[in-house]
């Protein structure tokens, strides 16, 4: 379940996603295979091969990439969500989600 984004930002991350850029969309979320997690930032691009070059600087992998659907991406949770959300700059996820 995913709450705590609101729908232009929702529809921002997916234009930026269809139009091949690299998209941050950053939410709070419970699932119970992921005890521990609150929140996930979804990393997405409709470019594949932009989104795996830009996943494998981070140790991510091609086969990672969730691909269902129209918005590809990689989901980071915990550790590895606040070390790339600080090293791409993006400070406001990491401040409103107190990460």
């Amino acid at each position: 379940m995913a709450f705590g984004v609101k729908r232009d930002e929702l529809n921002r991350w997916k234009q930026n996603v269809e139009a091949g850029h690299i998209a941050f969309l950053t939410h709070y979320w419970i699932d119970d295979r992921f005890p521990g997690c609150s929140t996930v930032t979804k990393v997405g691009c409709s470019d594949l091969d932009k989104l795996e070059q830009w996943g494998m600087q981070y140790g991510l992998k091609r086969e990672w990439m969730d691909l269902r659907g129209k918005y590809p991406h990689f989901d980071l949770f915990g550790e590895h969500q606040r070390r790339i959300l600080t090293a791409e700059g993006q400070a406001e996820h990491l401040r409103r989600f107190n990460l």
